[in-house]
């Protein structure tokens, strides 16, 4: 199923490199329910207030945010959940929760010339040499390197099989109005996602230690070679200045404008902050604004609507009695090749099945996104 649903985001992927730019600005909601609750379809600010007594919204200058509990996945408020923008280098957050688990953190990327070209590429990787995967996701995540992005989903075989990857697991998260087309969140036609989506891929990495691992990290050393280093720093200064926080990344291009994802947590309630195209330098302080209003009010105000969790896959039929189990080599064996970005795929050995049902979600995402176009112009 997951081969499926990936090999229709690599497509589906595609078809959005093609489509006009304006596919990256806002949108209206898609045609039919709204994933997270009917109240989510609205453009303007959303909140609903039980009485005069509780505290009022802080005032934010951002396109989108949304504000949500990632225990209960309740969504306090927010402004154009469902929105299409540029994500910038929010998007890593939805490469690393998607590659982590694909790739074996001891095993070795060599940088090929696509990732040591890509501008600007951060932390230097030279073309040829050897990195450890565990030290690229610190790297994507810490100082944003995007060509650490490039070798990563380049990792999984080749760049398109990790960009299907990455869609496939957007797709799986429910995570509709997100398009990946470059690992990085570098400025892409076709390329968006929504606040909504932002909180859905921090839940998920809340969910995943080793995320957290690499995205906690403060500082440390990135050998480039045997005779040189960088020092990696986190950009999301959310760690340092705000008590409870937990993590988050930031992000920025000129047409995007500052953009970020934020969690923090306090008295045991974990709060989501996402935010897109905000004033640049202002997105982690509009951050921490919503953040102290969540803290204040949960469980004072009724949710505008609900953080999705991930699609089930289908349940197995038991063995047949006269047909052993095969039971599926764990990914994460001791035993796996020490070095990535050579062999078959995670996408190529788990081979691709189930033609009509491809066939038949790529023509219904393609209507729903023809028929959003349309609302645009109209």
């Amino acid at each position: 199923m997951r081969s499926v649903l990936a090999a229709a985001a690599a497509l589906l992927a595609a078809a959005a490199i093609a489509a006009p730019a304006a596919a990256a600005s806002p949108s209206p909601a898609a045609i039919g329910p709204v994933i997270g609750g009917a109240q989510l379809s609205g453009r303007g600010v959303l909140v609903n207030y039980p009485s005069r007594a509780v505290p009022r919204l802080p005032k934010i200058k951002a396109s989108a945010w949304v504000i949500a509990d990632a225990g209960t996945g309740q969504v306090l408020a927010a402004k154009d959940p469902h929105g299409w923008y540029r994500p910038a280098s929010t998007l890593k957050v939805l490469t690393a929760i998607s590659l982590i688990p694909a790739l074996n953190p001891n095993a070795t990327v060599v940088a090929s010339k696509q990732a040591t070209t890509v501008s600007p590429n951060i932390v230097g990787l030279m073309r040829g040499h050897s990195y450890k995967v565990s030290d690229l996701f610190t790297a994507l995540l810490t100082i944003s390197a995007n060509d650490a992005a490039m070798a990563l989903a380049q990792a999984t075989g080749s760049l398109s099989q990790g960009m299907a990857v990455i869609n496939a697991e957007a797709r799986h998260l429910q995570a509709d109005d997100t398009v990946a087309v470059t690992p990085n969140g570098l400025d892409a036609p076709g390329q968006h996602t929504s606040a909504y989506d932002l909180a859905l891929f921090a839940r998920q990495g809340l969910q995943m230690p080793a995320f957290l691992k690499y995205d906690r990290t403060t500082s440390g050393q990135f050998r480039i070679s045997k005779k040189k280093s960088v020092g990696l720093w986190n950009q999301n200064t959310l760690l340092a200045t705000y008590p409870g926080a937990l993590g988050g990344k930031i992000g920025w291009t000129s047409a995007a404008g500052a953009t970020y994802v934020g969690m923090a947590r306090r008295h045991g309630v974990t709060l989501i902050v996402s935010l897109l195209h905000c004033p640049a330098l202002t997105e982690i302080t509009a951050g921490k604004s919503l953040l102290n209003w969540g803290f204040a009010v949960d469980g004072k105000v009724r949710p505008v609507g609900t953080l999705v969790g991930p699609k089930q896959p289908p349940a197995t039929p038991a063995p047949s009695p006269s047909r052993p189990a095969v039971t599926a080599e764990r990914a994460d064996r001791p035993d796996r090749a020490q070095s990535v970005g050579s062999g078959p795929s995670v996408l190529a050995t788990a081979g691709f099945s189930g033609v009509a049902l491809l066939v038949a979600g790529i023509g219904f995402a393609y209507t729903r996104r023809q028929r959003s176009a349309a609302q645009r112009r109209s």
